[in-house]
């Protein structure tokens, strides 16, 4: 009688789903200049779905970005958020960082619970769609800037980081790979690093909101 071989498992890594109630903020909605009006073509990337343009009356374009194109993203995003905290009579310090090709914008209190209402995950990121779309209302070019309200994304990476501890623990007990939740491309990127740093291999996989990261031995 053929001996039975056993199939090594796969694993999916899933997260504990958020039960905090999302309070819904009614945010200033971005007016484009005119000159620079949003284009009716609209498409979606990996993250999600903020429309593209290829043109900008000034001359930024979809490629790289300038460091001097990145601050006037960054410029232009700290007007919108300071316009949404006045609307929802919250105080907040804005900072404006260009690295990586990107734009980096973060709002911060001094008080614990001032941002507490704005910093839940799927809040920030409504609130960067928005953030991008307004900027892109005036710059005519589609924006890849990431926003950060009362250090939401230091928290996140925190979760990444268990994410990916988790997954490797599970290949390390027999599993053949196993698969992440479905994340925008820049969490993709944070997650790469984490696992080559740890020595093992990852990839991006699936299409459009269920792309995802697969982690395999190195």
């Amino acid at each position: 009688m053929p001996a039975q071989t056993e199939s090594t498992p796969v694993t999916e890594i899933t997260t504990p789903e958020d039960t905090d109630t999302v309070v819904d903020v009614q945010a200033p909605a971005p007016v484009p200049s005119p000159r620079a009006a949003l284009p009716e073509a609209a498409g979606e990337d990996a993250e999600g779905s903020s429309m593209r343009s290829s043109s900008h009356p000034t001359g930024h374009n979809d490629g790289e970005r300038t460091v001097a194109q990145l601050e006037e993203e960054g410029d232009i995003a700290a007007d919108y958020i300071e316009e949404l905290l006045d609307i929802t009579d919250l105080d907040g310090d804005i900072d404006i960082d260009a690295r990586d090709g990107r734009a980096y914008v973060s709002v911060n209190s001094n008080q614990d619970s001032n941002l507490r209402i704005l910093a839940k995950p799927d809040t920030v990121n409504a609130l960067q769609e928005l953030t991008r779309l307004a900027v892109q209302a005036k710059t005519g070019s589609y924006s890849r800037l990431i926003l950060d309200v009362g250090g939401s994304r230091e928290t996140r990476v925190a979760e990444l980081q268990a994410l990916v501890a988790r997954a490797i623990e599970r290949i390390e007990a027999g599993a053949e790979s196993a698969a992440l939740p479905p994340m925008s491309s820049y969490e993709r990127k944070l997650v790469h690093d984490l696992v080559a740093g740890g020595g093992f291999t990852s990839q991006s996989e699936g299409e459009g909101r269920d792309r995802h990261t697969n982690i395999t031995r190195g």
